[in-house]
């Protein structure tokens, strides 16, 4: 499957990110991202790190799961990250496990190797101790499509646990603007 254009990752505006998804709870639900999955034909794979598996568990939590998802990689240590998601260990080396640029080609590279149409990654510091040089709690998530690739920096804060959760739920956030959860509900909203 080749593609003809380079992909250059976007930042999503830390104040948009939040409006929208903030205002999106209790609108957008893991139902509402599935019937999106479904509705626009898309396929999915994900590559998690900070989140464990809890993404896959999610996306998979729902009736009729295999009719978009693909599969999800937990390559929690940098090895699996470079070996079963294709990050360059150079990129893991120059910038950290905790970066922007991981996230991305966590994304990207999931998606490639799993033939998906959208490749969904977190990678992060969940705690209780920092994963020098992030700090506990520093997040990123990235999503890659043919649109192109978007992420976002969390500083989340609670129990690893909750940090976790956190940075699932960001992803899935994430995950529903970039497939354009943001219009539907705006358009439910105005009547349309």
């Amino acid at each position: 499957m080749a593609e003809n254009h380079e992909i250059h990752p976007v930042e999503v505006k830390l104040e948009d990110f939040f409006t929208k998804v903030l205002s999106a709870i209790g609108k957008a639900t893991d139902d509402q991202i599935a019937d999106l999955l479904r509705k626009n034909k898309e396929t999915i794979s994900v590559a998690e790190s900070i989140t464990g598996g809890l993404i896959c568990a999610r996306l998979t939590a729902i009736p009729g799961a295999s009719d978009y998802f693909i599969g999800g990689i937990v390559s929690y240590h940098n090895r699996a990250k470079v070996m079963d998601v294709g990050v360059p260990a150079s990129l893991i080396s120059k910038h950290g496990p905790v970066s922007k640029e991981v996230a991305v080609a966590m994304a990207e590279g999931v998606r490639k190797r799993m033939l998906s149409s959208i490749g969904l990654a977190a990678t992060g510091a969940a705690g209780p101790k920092p994963l020098p040089p992030a700090p506990v709690g520093m997040t990123f998530i990235a999503v890659s499509s043919e649109k192109g690739s978007e992420w976002k920096e969390l500083r989340l804060q609670g129990t690893r646990k909750e940090i976790r959760e956190k940075a699932t739920q960001a992803a899935l956030g994430l995950l529903w603007l970039h497939m354009g959860g943001e219009a539907i509900v705006n358009n439910l909203e105005q009547g349309k």
